[in-house]
């Protein structure tokens, strides 16, 4: 039997980190996609399958969760943290960032980290929600 996965071409992205520009840490600067498919996923937000909010008041729950919810997306378009190619995210508290950098690593790629933008805001889709962080991740071609 074979696997019909194998038979697609392979997903190639080039992690680049200028030498002209600072050093980065937990990100990386330019990820250079060159083959695959584009999969847009939605800024996702600390609610479980049933759509309860997940961890009021506590950054690490939430962000637990939030990668949860990204795990989820990704899987259901065949897919994993390793096609991320971008992460963007939307946090209350800036502040928090660490915490949160913490959480991430327990998910992607920490020798090809995606590339990332992190910003706070005054508030999200409810005030008991603290981050929302949206993906971008590059699959093989059919």
């Amino acid at each position: 039997m074979t696997d019909a996965s194998s038979a697609r071409p392979p997903v190639t992205a080039n992690f680049i980190n200028p030498e002209a520009m600072h050093r980065p840490t937990g990100y990386t600067h330019v990820v250079e996609v060159t083959a695959g498919r584009p999969v847009y996923i939605a800024g996702q937000v600390a609610l479980d399958p049933s759509g309860a909010i997940v961890g009021p008041g506590d950054i690490r729950t939430q962000a637990r969760q939030v990668f949860d919810n990204l795990r989820a997306a990704l899987e259901a378009v065949g897919a994993g943290f390793d096609q991320v190619v971008k992460l963007t995210f939307y946090l209350v508290d800036a502040t928090q960032l660490p915490v949160v950098r913490e959480i991430r690593d327990q998910y992607v790629n920490t020798q090809q980290p995606p590339a990332s933008t992190a910003v706070e805001v005054r508030r999200l889709v409810h005030d008991d929600v603290l981050i929302e962080v949206e993906a971008i991740a590059v699959v093989a071609s059919f």
